[in-house]
Formats: structure tokens, C-alpha cells, sequence
């Protein structure tokens, strides 16, 4: 009896590739857990540290480990030097992300004991790269605007120090606890595309280093990563509220997607566009400046009305990019930042799947043509 042809499944859409304790996502009701933590209550109490912390040892800090945690967040970070002359070596025209792709490498070939595979030395990495990329993100922005880059402070926080880094200014209290809890929602995803692919260069048995190199290039894609980036471009567009409508009428008779709408597993409203969307009405009424945070909530709008019974609602980039932008941070640095969140989570995950580690090795759907006769080249 003929074997059966194994099953198709496009982007692998339903395939179950992994089973993990680190997060879960409901997709029907827009919930989002870490280790079961619901994200709106990390988003309310916790910290990024505090958050690595949770994915890393699966379980909350307890207030003595979380200052350790801080103290070697902050030991790694001030070790820059050598991070600063790497970085200044890089084309100004460079894409950040790929700084960033190749610093991750730089960093696996600076390793002191890259033969040690111990889950503490792993565990030391993770800690490691966590600090360095906001760092390796801030200095290269710095040496293209022609500045000098700005070494880190000894007593801010890892997401107050990346705005530190990025200006040169101490953020206000509003700023830095907006960017801590955007890389706590950015901290993880479960089997997200930069995430699987992490996972499947960790289960060959290579380095963390390596794994993350994959995460980070997957992540830079424009389908992943680099959407927050395309909503605000999508904005600067429209220009003002009064466009909103004939906007989405031509987009839509043109079949052009509307970014920041729609996700893989969400069927309703992503749990993380509603903190973002807090926190970007917040900033605009802080700094005065509205126009975006309108043009946003009247497409939200519209966008209901024509295909919210579809179960499109918006993602994490609808509204994270305009947050961003209230910061002031540059608008090809937003999936940099993404990178610098997303560090903890695949790191953790990396870090899991060595406990029970097996190489990926998926199935295909042979299409071509059957068993034929080799012709000869002068026969063709």
C-alpha cells in the first residue's frame, strides 16, 4: 500500500512545531499570557527587566534577583567600548537592522568561552545580548547623525537607558515608562516567524548567537517586523483626518491592504493595540500634537464598519508606530526596537528548547515531474 503524501499546509498556518510553558496566546478572546501572567497586568506593574526575568527562569523575581538581574543588565551594558568602535564602522547608509544582524555575530565572535554550552553560560549570553542591542541601536543612530555616541547610565532603567543612548537627554517619567512597557509587549509572541526561525537554527545544536542572527534577519522582513513602520508612512499619506475615508475608499477599490490591520492569530482585537493605543492618546496629549492619534482612531473607525465582522481589527503596529514617533525615535528604528524587546523572548525560548532539543526536519510536497531517462547533452 502506497504511503500516504503528508499533509499541506501553507506557512504552515495550524501546524503545532513546538510545545512551550512560556507564552499563550487566545486568539478568539485577544488575550496574551507570559507564563500566565495576563499582558495587561505586566503592562500595568511589571518592568522589561522584570519580564526577562519571568521568561528566562519561568517564574517572577523575587526583589533581590531582580536587582541582580539589573546590576548584570547594567555590567554588560558598560562594556561599550569595543561595541562603539565596532558600530562607527559601519556605513552611515547602512539599514539598521542589518547593523544590527551583523553586531550579533560580532558579539558570538567576542565570546570568552565560546565552547561552553552550560545552561548558565547560555543563560549569561541571553543576559548579554539583551544589554547590548539597545546600546549597538542608539550608537549607530548617534555616529550617522554625526554625533558622538552616548555611553549608558548607571542608574536608568534598560528602556529609559535606550532613550538616554538614542538622545543624549535624560527621558521624562511619561517617556521611559512608555518605552519600558512597549518592550514588554514586544517581549514575546509565541511561535511567531523570527521565533521559529531562532528555534530552528538552536535545534542543529549551533550557538545562541547564531540563533539570533536568524531571529533578527526574519524579524527585518517587512511582513514581521517592519509594519509599524509602514503604518506611520501610511499616515504621513493621508495627511489629515478629513482624507481618512477617501483614502480607504481607493485603497480598498485598489485591493491595497491596510497596515496595522488583521494578524495571523487574532480574530479579534490584539490585546497589545489597546495598551498602545492608551499610551499613544497619552503622548499626543501630552506633547499637543493630535494629528496622528486622530487620523488613526477615524480609520479605526471606518475600518470597523467595512471588515470588522470579518475579525480584522487592529494589530500591535497600528498604533505602536505613532508611540514611537512621540518619542521622537526615528522611523527605521522601529523594528530595531522590536529586536531589542524580542531579544528576551527568543533567547528564552532558545534557552527551553535545549531542554528537549530535536532538529527540525519538516516534510514537503514533492510537484515536479516523475522518474524520466537522463538524455545525453548531444541528444537535446
Amino acid at each position: 500500500m502506497p504511503e500516504a503524501a503528508p499533509s499541506f499546509s501553507p506557512g504552515l498556518e495550524g501546524v503545532v512545531a513546538a510545545k512551550s510553558r512560556l507564552c499563550q496566546i487566545d486568539g478568539t478572546q485577544g488575550k496574551l499570557y507570559y507564563l500566565g501572567y495576563a499582558i495587561e497586568d505586566l503592562a500595568e506593574h511589571s518592568s522589561f527587566e522584570e519580564v526577562c526575568f519571568l521568561l528566562w527562569r519561568e517564574r517572577l523575581p523575587r526583589a533581590r534577583e531582580l536587582e541582580e538581574l539589573r546590576g548584570q543588565l547594567q555590567e554588560y551594558r558598560q562594556d561599550c567600548r569595543d561595541l562603539f568602535d565596532f558600530v562607527g564602522r559601519f556605513p552611515h547608509t547602512a539599514r539598521p537592522m542589518d547593523m544590527l544582524r551583523t553586531c550579533v555575530s560580532w558579539l558570538g565572535c567576542r565570546d570568552p568561552h565560546p565552547g561552553d554550552a552550560s545552561g548558565e553560560a547560555n543563560f549569561r549570553r541571553a543576559v548579554a545580548v539583551t544589554a547590548h542591542f539597545p546600546t549597538a541601536v542608539a550608537a549607530f543612530h548617534r555616529f550617522r547623525e554625526k554625533q558622538s555616541p552616548v555611553p549608558p547610565h548607571a542608574r536608568l532603567s534598560h528602556a529609559a537607558n535606550f532613550l538616554y543612548m538614542l538622545t543624549g537627554k535624560q527621558p521624562s517619567d511619561l517617556a521611559a515608562r512608555v518605552m519600558d512597557v512597549a518592550l514588554i509587549l514586544h517581549a514575546d509572541h509565541e511561535m511567531n516567524a523570527s521565533t521559529f526561525a531562532s528555534l530552528v537554527t538552536a535545534s542543529t545544536m549551533s550557538d545562541l548567537y547564531s540563533a539570533l542572527t536568524t531571529g533578527v534577519g526574519t524579524l527585518k522582513g517587512p511582513l514581521h517586523g517592519g509594519a509599524n513602520e509602514a503604518v506611520v508612512q501610511m499616515l504621513e499619506k493621508i495627511g489629515s483626518v478629513e482624507n481618512v475615508e477617501s483614502y480607504l475608499s481607493e485603497a480598498f477599490a485598489q485591493k491595497k491592504k491596510i497596515m496595522g490591520f488583521g494578524h495571523r492569530v487574532y480574530k479579534t482585537y490584539d490585546p497589545r493595540a489597546r495598551i498602545f493605543k492608551r499610551y499613544a492618546d497619552e503622548l499626543s496629549r501630552a506633547d499637543g500634537d493630535r494629528r496622528f492619534f486622530e487620523i488613526n482612531e477615524r480609520i479605526e473607525e471606518l475600518m470597523q464598519k467595512r471588515v470588522g465582522s470579518h475579525g480584522i481589527y487592529p494589530n500591535v503596529d497600528f498604533y505602536s508606530g505613532i508611540v514611537y514617533r512621540s518619542l521622537g525615535v526615528a522611523s527605521d528604528l522601529f523594528t530595531p526596537i522590536f529586536s531589542i524587546a524580542r531579544a528576551a523572548g527568543w533567547t528564552a525560548h532558545v534557552l527551553e528548547s535545549w531542554q528537549k532539543n530535536r532538529i527540525y526536519r519538516p516534510a514537503s510536497v514533492y510537484e515536479g515531474p516523475g522518474p524520466r531517462a537522463y538524455v545525453p547533452l548531444d541528444e537535446r
